[in-house]
């Protein structure tokens, strides 16, 4: 017997109560319909929080991620880059975060706890771009301690360069 009608044998088999719970999940359209409740935290402050807020973007290790209401929950690492908080209304705040970590709970509660965050408006461009030329001239130091610093330097501000662009 070949595989399509193997398939095909396994689909008629399957009852009918099985398809109609597939077609029963949540789908896009009602996960849009709540908010959620963010709290962005440094250890010496709390920077944000809000009951409504629609989305999160967020710079994870894992790759740029967006979170919606009702996401699954998870544990993300954060590397540096910029926050972007999408409130009701359209309102946009953005903030950047030396890194630190996003933790979602059930009921749509998203916790970012961060070592240092600032709002992208702080930043001038021409201050990062002078302070990149001497991170980059740091890194080729002969002492190591100064070289590996001077690298994790130019990866914040290279992310900084670019949320400013």
């Amino acid at each position: 017997m070949n595989s399509l009608r193997l398939a095909r044998t396994a689909f008629r088999a399957t009852p009918a109560v099985a398809r109609v719970s597939v077609q029963q999940r949540r789908t896009y359209a009602e996960a849009v319909a709540d908010k959620i409740k963010l709290s962005l935290s440094l250890p010496n402050q709390s920077l944000y929080k809000s009951q409504g807020v629609v989305q999160v973007n967020i710079p994870a290790e894992s790759g740029d991620m967006g979170v919606l209401a009702n996401h699954v929950p998870s544990i993300e690492q954060l590397k540096p880059g910029l926050i972007e908080i999408i409130e009701e209304g359209g309102v946009t705040k953005q903030f950047f975060l030396s890194g630190g970590f996003a933790v979602v709970q059930p009921d749509s509660v998203l916790s970012i706890n961060a070592v240092e965050a600032h709002p992208i408006e702080d930043f001038s461009a021409d201050a990062v771009r002078a302070n990149l030329a001497e991170a980059q001239k740091n890194a080729s130091s002969a002492d190591p301690y100064e070289s590996a610093e001077a690298k994790i330097e130019i990866e914040v501000l290279e992310s900084i360069q670019a949320a400013l662009k």
